[in-house]
């Protein structure tokens, strides 16, 4: 069976999200915060590698469409709609047509476009 959720879970409290409502997930320390479709955002007491391993272990089949972007993003690639590589800057729209503009280092930015180019052909 597809395993669509992603399950966080801590001592106190348990996440279960959607794949397909998950954004990006941004560093923040010794935390992650979760940007969801709609604006929801949530803070998570795990590293960004620990949620990329969950990721990869929870959600085989779907782990693919997450990539991390430099030392502080994790990206949904569905969501991807503009990378402006010399300004460092990539957008990312949900169903809302919410947008959300977020920095990348060039590097990062320059290898996310050409997976995108890769990938589509």
């Amino acid at each position: 069976m597809l395993n669509t959720h992603l399950i966080i879970s801590t001592s106190n409290d348990l996440l279960r999200v959607a794949a397909s409502h998950i954004l990006y997930i941004s560093s923040d320390g010794n935390y992650c915060n979760f940007f969801q479709t709609g604006g929801e955002m949530r803070l998570v007491t795990y590293q960004l590698g620990q949620v990329e391993r969950m990721i990869a272990e929870q959600l085989p089949e779907l782990s693919r469409q997450f990539v991390r972007i430099g030392k502080s993003l994790i990206i949904n690639l569905n969501y991807v709609y503009y990378i402006h590589v010399p300004k460092q800057q990539l957008i990312l729209v949900d169903g809302q047509q919410n947008r959300y503009t977020l920095s990348a280092s060039k590097e990062a930015l320059k290898a996310l476009k050409d997976l995108i180019e890769k990938n589509s052909l």
